[in-house]
């Protein structure tokens, strides 16, 4: 996502400088200024020097003191900070924890964001790194928000669920594609029956550019999502139609998945309960947030796969042997 939205304004004639660590190529050779630095080191602030931008957009930032030092090194010498933050902020509230078993989750709002917070799971519990997760992008929205109110420190904050696009690091749809191109049936943990409402990248780009400099959102907050609702088997059988390929689910649950050593993430990306479930009215009536149908979006993931498969499988296909014996004996 970060990569498409550089690209898009090089096409649209503005100097970009990327900031990372450099363990990752890019692609755009020496059309960019490329700083180095880990942020959570002194070395944030010297390589940005007295350095000035029109506009950061922060891909990166995860923590309380990621919020906190972005708006202290970048004070005064920038004119719109934009935090890319997640859907998880909600997952961790009381309230969601308390309905995690419900068949039909709540679309949350942004208004949804205060209130009680789910206790610490133990750590090495499964669910103790999505809780660390969804508390440090608060921790970092928090630590935003507290920099305009104190100080007018130009913050939006864009809270997204699960990304689908053509460059996905996750390769999350590409799993379920491989999966369906060998030939062998997917396996559904817990049925796969609960709505779910993803973004695709490309549609989070075009709302990055078109809030840019907008004053409006300073200081404020905005889910964005697409609009359909789709269960994970009809997310799947359209996936299936786009490839041409025969449709095989399975039901499994997410024990006999643990039991034979296979992690349910892995095996399906989007059976888990955190999978935020978001509310995009407001992006939609403020900021004019539309988002194309989903499998519009998917063709285009599709299509990217199909032209530019990659030869080594997603990290979670290592255990497709251990799934077709989870169908023999299912």
């Amino acid at each position: 996502m970060g990569q498409e939205l550089a690209w898009r304004l090089l096409a649209a004639g503005h100097e970009v400088t990327l900031l990372n660590r450099g363990t990752r190529d890019d692609s755009f050779g020496e059309r960019v200024t490329r700083l180095r630095a880990d942020r959570t080191s002194p070395a944030f602030a010297e390589v940005l020097g007295r350095r000035e931008f029109d506009a950061v957009v922060d891909f990166a930032a995860f923590t309380g003191s990621d919020g906190a030092s972005a708006a202290r090194v970048l004070k005064d010498r920038v004119g719109h900070y934009v935090m890319i933050s997640s859907g998880q902020v909600y997952l961790v509230k009381a309230t969601a924890a308390a309905s995690g078993g419900a068949r039909l989750p709540v679309a949350m709002r942004e208004v949804d964001y205060d209130g009680p917070l789910m206790a610490e799971p133990p750590r090495g519990h499964l669910d103790h790194g999505e809780w660390e997760y969804g508390m440090g992008k608060r921790a970092c929205e928090d630590a935003l928000a507290a920099a305009w109110e104190e100080a007018r420190f130009p913050a939006t904050r864009l809270r997204i669920p699960m990304v689908n696009g053509e460059r996905d690091y996750y390769r999350r749809v590409e799993g379920y594609v491989w999966r369906m191109l060998d030939g062998g049936p997917l396996l559904v943990p817990d049925g796969g029956t609960r709505p779910t409402r993803h973004v695709y990248s490309g549609a989070v780009v075009r709302a990055i550019l078109s809030l840019l400099g907008d004053e409006r959102t300073f200081g404020q907050a905005y889910n964005l999502c697409q609009q359909e609702t789709p269960t994970l088997r009809e997310l799947l059988g359209t996936i299936a139609e786009l490839l041409g390929a025969r449709l095989r689910l399975t039901d499994v649950s997410s024990e006999a998945l643990r039991t034979v050593g296979l992690e349910p993430s892995l095996v399906s990306p989007f059976s888990t309960r955190w999978m935020s479930f978001l509310d995009p009215s407001r992006a939609v009536a403020e900021l004019g947030f539309a988002h194309e149908p989903f499998r519009v979006y998917l063709d285009k993931v599709v299509t990217s796969l199909l032209a530019h498969m990659p030869k080594e499988p997603p990290p979670g296909y290592a255990g497709r042997a251990k799934e077709r014996e989870c169908v023999r004996v299912a």
